[in-house]
């Protein structure tokens, strides 16, 4: 099957039915008064861990994702019917980023983890809600809410508890096929993982789970070879093992090349315990080299390891396990880097905002009157002295006019535009 950990996706939930306006006409209640229905919610656009799914494939190339709008009021005071939420399937671990804001709006990291990303517009509402002592026949309602609708990055960030990350072809693979029941492609030449590898480990009565990535080299922070695609999957890992081939010329340039390019990876990756592997002990200049590289680093404790042969792999696991005992889950995010969040006291929102663009052009933006706006029926004239005395009620005439407004003077809200008459 095809690995793919990423996807770009336009998800729009289904826009809330309307309202109606209607009597009742019954033989013998001639006065039976207003019987308009409330229009449907829309359907909302729902992502769920799905752990039969391991890629985002199915994703790929469903470019727009779209829930069903809510029906209609009926007569006789009866409710339009709801549309089904779209449930989209993914596999654990999964992120969604919103790519407007900026913001990871659901990470999907628990078997259980379900997550409202665009939420479905609620109904408008009948005529038969605006009966009162003073009106006892409304012939108006209001239009639906439109459903939430965002631009999502979906990504796919494995869930392993430990990480082998190294240069090509220093015996990663190897070490997992040995530790564990993956099987991934073994050959002698670099770059035989192409895709990310999960093996689960046992250690007497515990267990992880091992991510083998594709080898990294220097610059795979700033997209250079395999690597850099798939580092990613060990920002959720809690402890690193750094694969070592001592047989290669140069171990401890090896060694700084691989811990320069976690630190350069915005994912906190240095930051994580590691378990430093001394592999292929059986070369010729290995032991040369690990002597060298113990001067180098006197404090760094080393595991001297010959994959091939499964010699040496033991004491590391058993390391590994009595340190992940220890070791609590790292955030996905820098806590250091975000924004310090002080509650003082509640504080009623302002019911809209306004900005003035120039050459008489005015902008009022606020979800109060949004959502007014959304509700109201600009073909039905009783609609639009509701929504204008709303606004007046707002005082949103004499906020425009301290401004600066001017008779004559354009006023949007979203795309539509009034004239501002003074």
């Amino acid at each position: 099957m095809q690995f793919i950990d990423k996807t770009d996706l336009k998800l729009k939930a289904g826009n809330g039915g309307n309202g109606i306006v209607a009597f009742k006409r019954e033989k013998y209640n001639p006065l039976g008064g207003p019987s308009g229905g409330d229009g449907g919610k829309g359907g909302s656009v729902i992502f769920e861990v799905d752990t039969n799914k391991s890629t985002l494939l199915d994703l790929r190339f469903a470019k727009a994702i779209r829930a069903k709008d809510g029906e209609n009021g009926k007569t006789n005071n009866m409710y339009g019917a709801s549309s089904e939420d779209v449930i989209v399937k993914v596999p654990l671990g999964t992120v969604v980023k919103d790519l407007d804001t900026d913001e990871i709006v659901a990470d999907l990291n628990t078997l259980d983890s379900r997550e409202v990303i665009c939420e479905g517009g609620k109904g408008g509402k009948g005529n038969y809600h605006f009966k009162s002592a003073r009106n006892s026949a409304p012939d108006y309602c209001t239009l639906g809410e439109p459903g939430q609708e965002r631009n999502v990055l979906v990504e796919l960030k494995l869930l392993a508890d430990v990480g082998l990350v190294g240069l090509p072809s220093v015996g990663k693979s190897t070490f997992l096929s040995v530790v564990s029941n993956a099987k991934p492609e073994i050959a002698d030449y670099p770059f035989t993982t192409l895709k990310p590898q999960l093996g689960m480990v046992k250690v007497d009565d515990s267990s992880f789970v091992l991510a083998d990535l594709p080898g990294l080299i220097e610059g795979a922070s700033e997209g250079k070879g395999l690597g850099h695609e798939f580092l990613k999957h060990i920002e959720r890992c809690r402890l690193i093992i750094h694969v070592l081939d001592m047989g290669h010329e140069d171990p401890i340039t090896d060694y700084q090349v691989i811990n320069e390019e976690l630190k350069k990876y915005p994912g906190n990756l240095e930051d994580r315990p590691q378990i430093v592997v001394a592999n292929k002990m059986d070369m010729e200049n290995a032991e040369e080299n690990l002597k060298k590289f113990r001067e180098h680093y006197p404090d760094l404790e080393v595991f001297e390891t010959m994959t091939l042969i499964n010699e040496g792999l033991m004491p590391v696991l058993y390391r590994a396990k009595d340190m992940l005992k220890e070791l609590p889950q790292f955030p996905l995010y820098d806590p250091k880097k975000a924004e310090e969040k002080v509650v003082y006291k509640y504080e009623k929102p302002e019911d809209f905002t306004i900005h003035n663009e120039g050459n008489g052009v005015w902008r009022v933006e606020g979800e109060k009157i949004e959502r007014l706006f959304h509700n109201t029926d600009f073909s039905d004239d009783d609609a639009v002295l509701r929504f204008s005395r709303a606004l007046s009620k707002m005082k949103l005439d004499e906020a425009l006019r301290e401004k600066g407004c001017q008779n004559g003077d354009q006023v949007f809200i979203e795309d539509y535009s009034f004239d501002f008459v003074d």
